[in-house]
């Protein structure tokens, strides 16, 4: 049987999940990265030998739509697949029906879900450090759980997640990172920029229409030179304070 790890994860929580997961299972693994814009998606097509990971974190209690349009374009011809839902410690609500209902009409066989709690990308101080050990140790207690589900042959053919259909609106913060004049113009940001956002002959320019506020540019700059409104970061933050500070848990579907 094969791996195939497929991710979505511009600021590399979700990545993070989806290393320790895979790392469990002993089986030779493919990475695919879902925010590759280069990356031709509708030549990757599964069967029924191998066993996917897909990993995404919640956009607003929603799959991100430029990795769901990624998603779309491959095949699943009844390979198995893991749903991972990511959330930065507020809720995930819709994000795993969203994926599940998708990968089925892809010809993907869901046999479990995880969702796990990560730092949130924008406000740092919510899940600060998270995944911690204690997640780590859930993480891989659940893995070994699929495991045996899969060695025994009992996975269910119709696997429950939670969620809503129709799904809820799909908004997320409007929130658009921009450069200060530390910018050195090393184009980085523009080059992994899944929705190509940033002009590749001017980094200091942002198409605001088309940015997804996944912080990826912020993350990945080698001279911290990119960022946001700090009175709109506050003044979200406060929004989220109540909601966002109680610990969530980590939550396993079999």
């Amino acid at each position: 049987m094969k791996l195939f790890k497929i991710y979505f994860s511009p600021t590399g929580g979700t990545k993070k999940m989806a290393d320790l997961i895979s790392r469990q299972f002993d089986f030779e693994t493919t990475e695919l990265d879902l925010s590759n814009s280069m990356e031709d998606f509708s030549k990757f097509t599964f069967s029924e030998k191998d066993l996917c990971i897909i990993a995404v974190p919640s956009f607003g209690g929603r799959v991100p739509m430029v990795a769901m349009s990624n998603i779309k374009k491959i095949k699943g011809n009844g390979s198995k697949v893991i749903l991972v839902a990511t959330y930065g410690n507020r809720a995930y609500e819709d994000v795993l029906l969203e994926l599940k209902d998708t990968l089925t009409t892809l010809g993907f066989f869901s046999i479990a879900a995880i969702t796990s709690v990560t730092e949130h990308s924008i406000m740092h101080q919510f899940a600060t450090g998270r995944p911690d050990l204690q997640d780590k140790e859930e993480l891989i207690k659940f893995s070994g759980e699929i495991k045996e589900v899969l060695k025994q042959g009992k996975v269910t053919k119709d696997l429950y997640v939670p969620g809503n259909n129709p799904y809820k609106e799909y908004k997320v913060i409007p929130l658009v990172p921009e450069a200060r004049q530390e910018c050195m113009r090393c184009g980085l940001c523009a080059v992994k920029c899944p929705v190509d956002a940033i002009s590749k002959d001017n980094p200091m320019l942002v198409e605001k229409e088309k940015c997804i506020s996944c912080m990826r540019c912020i993350a990945i700059c080698p001279n911290k030179a990119r960022s946001v409104d700090e009175e709109l970061i506050l003044a979200t933050s406060k929004k989220l304070e109540k909601v966002c500070s109680k610990r969530k848990m980590n939550g396993l579907f079999l």
